[in-house]
């Protein structure tokens, strides 16, 4: 694991798994990893909030444990499962042998499935994993009071085995696109940072970051042109993901200049709703000519 002491070491880490991050975010991560307290991540779409908490397990050299949260979504759905095929399995095999299977027997860490915020908790180590509760705000209302008790105790009770408290509490990041407000509990218990749509010099030093050899012109004009589209009336604007991808599909084609046909040809890497093609289609000798 790398010898991270101050945000300037974690920030350069970042960087070389490749997440560029203004001091803010380098600032909130490092925090939440030094003082083990959970952090919100909110912001549009797009900005970089997932690629986050992947990055940050990078850096930290550990285990990156993901739930995708969503409407409906239980505690025992993201705790741990039973193995009922297994179970009936044994109980088939200790029928054939003419015995009674006992409840114990059939409920131990042999039939225990651990879904990802168990997981988080009996994480061996070396280090502590990093748990992504991503788009916390499609869970429901009892789902974020659920997870509020389990984040400030880092302890999991299952009814047939006992109580489980984490050794290596995990650094939980949770991710929100503002769907809904959350609930101010779960916010005072976290630390908290807003992620901004990045401007056009920093998206294209991303881009020339997460896309080996793109030409610098290419990595300019593509992220002046997103810039533009994220200014137009879109179902779905695109993002740091989209122009990344934009970038990766006209570096592939070696697209040697940035005009209309190579852009009608592309548009599906950075706009995906029909609607939005449609719209930026009369447009595009305005992005083309961006810059």
């Amino acid at each position: 694991m790398p010898d991270i002491e101050t945000v300037q070491a974690l920030s350069e880490e970042l960087a070389r798994v490749g997440y560029l991050t203004d001091d803010a975010l380098a600032t909130a991560l490092f925090l939440a990893v030094r003082m083990s307290q959970p952090i919100l991540l909110e912001g549009e779409p797009g900005v970089g909030k997932t690629e986050a908490a992947k990055a940050l397990a990078r850096a930290l050299d550990t285990s990156l444990i993901r739930l995708q949260c969503h409407e409906g979504l239980s505690s025992a759905d993201a705790l741990y499962e039973w193995n009922y095929p297994r179970q009936l399995l044994g109980i088939r095999l200790a029928e054939a042998r003419g015995e009674a299977p006992a409840e114990a027997d059939l409920f131990s860490e042999d039939y225990l499935l651990a879904r990802p915020l168990l997981a988080a908790i009996e994480h061996p180590g070396p280090r502590p994993a990093v748990l992504l509760i991503d788009e916390v705000d499609r869970a429901d209302d009892e789902f974020e009071a659920f997870l509020l008790e389990l984040l400030a105790e880092a302890t999991v009770t299952i009814p047939e085995l006992g109580t489980r408290h984490a050794v290596l509490p995990p650094i939980a990041v949770l991710t929100s696109n503002r769907t809904r407000e959350l609930h101010d509990a779960l916010k005072r218990r976290c630390l908290y940072q807003w992620i901004a749509h990045p401007g056009v010099e920093r998206v294209a030093e991303i881009i020339r970051l997460r896309v080996p050899g793109v030409e610098d012109w290419l990595a300019e004009r593509v992220a002046r042109s997103v810039h533009t589209l994220r200014g137009m009336e879109l179902y779905k604007p695109p993002g740091v993901a989209e122009a990344i991808n934009w970038a990766a599909a006209l570096h592939v084609l070696g697209v040697r200049a940035f005009d209309e046909p190579a852009l009608r040809h592309t548009m599906s890497a950075v706009l995906k709703y029909q609607e939005d093609q449609d719209l930026a289609k009369g447009v595009l000798a305005e992005v083309a000519g961006d810059g």
